[in-house]
């Protein structure tokens, strides 16, 4: 992970967490490490538990997740491309 990982914290927790910083990276790491695209590349939550209640795990670079969109272009929607809710009802009547 790069120095920007702290642009995930509110600035308020920025602010108040700042002897802790290396805390809160150090959760951000074990969770994208649980969000990685192979269910068989994430860990156990038994894995998870010793990992969160151990500072000094050398811990492995998370790979891409499952919802990683790879694009330099920025996803633009056009009105006619929105998702709309629609919604039918039937109405049961007895003969």
């Amino acid at each position: 992970m790069d120095d920007r990982a702290t642009e995930l914290l509110d600035g308020c927790l920025r602010e108040s967490l700042y002897h802790n910083v290396q805390q809160v990276l150090h959760c951000i790491h074990i969770g994208l490490l649980c969000v990685q695209q192979r269910p068989l590349d994430r860990p156990s939550m038994s894995s998870v538990v010793l990992m969160l209640s151990s500072d000094n795990t050398e811990l492995p670079r998370p790979k891409k997740p499952g919802y990683f969109i790879e694009s330099d272009q920025p996803i633009e929607r056009s009105p006619e491309s929105s998702p709309t809710n629609e919604i039918t009802m039937s109405v049961l009547e007895a003969r």
